[in-house]
C-alpha cells in the first residue's frame, strides 16, 4: 500500500475513533469520497484489505489502524 493511502487511512481511523470510541468499525471505503474519482487508489486499498489480509467488509478501526501502522 503506497504511503499516501497508508497516511490517509491512518488519520481516518484516528478520526473516527477519537468521535466514536474504540468500538467504531469501518470498511476500505471510508479512506474515499462517495464518488470513484481514482480508481487504482481504490482497488489498491481493495486489494490490501480482500486479497491480502482477507478481512471481513467492516472491521474494527483500531485493528486497521495497527495493521497498516506495522504493515511493511
Amino acid at each position: 500500500m503506497r504511503q499516501s493511502l497508508r497516511s490517509k487511512a491512518i488519520e481516518i481511523c484516528n478520526d473516527k475513533i477519537a468521535k466514536k470510541g474504540e468500538t467504531v468499525g469501518l470498511s476500505f471505503y471510508a479512506f474515499f469520497a462517495n464518488k470513484n474519482d481514482d480508481p487504482e487508489l481504490l482497488m489498491e486499498a481493495a486489494e490490501w484489505w480482500i486479497k491480502t489480509h482477507e478481512l471481513d467488509h467492516f472491521e474494527k478501526a483500531v485493528k486497521i489502524r495497527d495493521m497498516i501502522s506495522s504493515d511493511a
